[in-house]
């Protein structure tokens, strides 16, 4: 079995699905697949299941289907819990809209395998602000809200709300998963602090984020509000948790 798994969680995502998955197995290292579909009315589950009945061996793709739009941290927690029955020792969340590019995933893989840290995170803000085809409206709001973020947590982060990351399975196995209660942005931000409150080495990888090209964006007034708040529920519910490193 390959030690690496992809989590791509999905809704509505037909016009990129088949691209992503290609582009991930085309890659020298090699990296197996878990898409996670939100019960997408477009058909993105039935064209997974048409990619995984026509895959070769060396091309291993998972699905779980939900049957419902159930949020993206709720996705993730699903996707890791797999990974750990699975035996995986690298898990990797990305975006299935190639705002993330897929050669990036085997330089968080060698951040974390090489150079020995527990999570790697791809980063639009720590060498400069790297995001391609944002309105600068958006671009100053989410530079600004992780400078916001690293004030009210103290992370040593500068894209705390980046969902491009590569996770060690001690992280996973060590963090109690059932207790992370954030499904937007700000479960982004969770599982970053939980990591660092655990001691855990934690490494920025220089990325360029591009906005998607095909289908709709799944951003909404409501991920911002939980983020905005939630840090600061997160920062005080840690005064009163002990974090014992693993």
């Amino acid at each position: 079995m390959n030690d690496s798994l992809v989590i791509i969680p999905t809704y509505n995502e037909k016009e990129n699905i088949r691209l992503i998955i290609d582009a991930v197995f085309s890659l020298p290292k090699k990296f197996d697949i878990l898409v996670i579909d939100d019960g997408s009315p477009d058909g993105t589950g039935a064209i997974v299941k048409e990619i995984q009945a026509n895959s070769s061996e060396d091309n291993t793709l998972h699905l779980i289907e939900r049957e419902g739009k159930l949020g993206l941290g709720t996705a993730y927690i699903r996707g890791f819990k797999f990974a750990l029955d699975q035996g995986y020792e690298f898990i990797f969340e990305m975006d299935a809209d190639f705002s993330h590019n897929p050669k990036d995933l085997i330089r968080l893989y060698e951040a974390c395998a090489k150079e020995g840290n527990d999570l790697a995170i791809g980063s639009r803000y720590v060498s400069g602000v790297n995001v391609v085809n944002w309105p600068m409206g958006r671009v100053i709001m989410s530079y600004f809200a992780s400078i916001y973020v690293r004030f009210i947590t103290g992370m040593p982060i500068n894209d705390t709300t980046a969902g491009f990351v590569c996770f060690r399975r001690n992280i996973l196995q060590t963090i109690p998963l059932d207790q992370i209660r954030f499904i937007g942005y700000a479960f982004q931000i969770e599982m970053k602090f939980t990591a660092m409150k655990y001691g855990f080495k934690l490494k920025e990888v220089p990325i360029v984020f591009t906005d998607r090209t095909r289908g709709k964006s799944k951003m909404s007034g409501s991920i911002f509000k939980e983020a905005f708040f939630g840090v600061i529920q997160l920062k005080i519910g840690s005064w009163f948790k002990k974090y014992i490193p693993a």
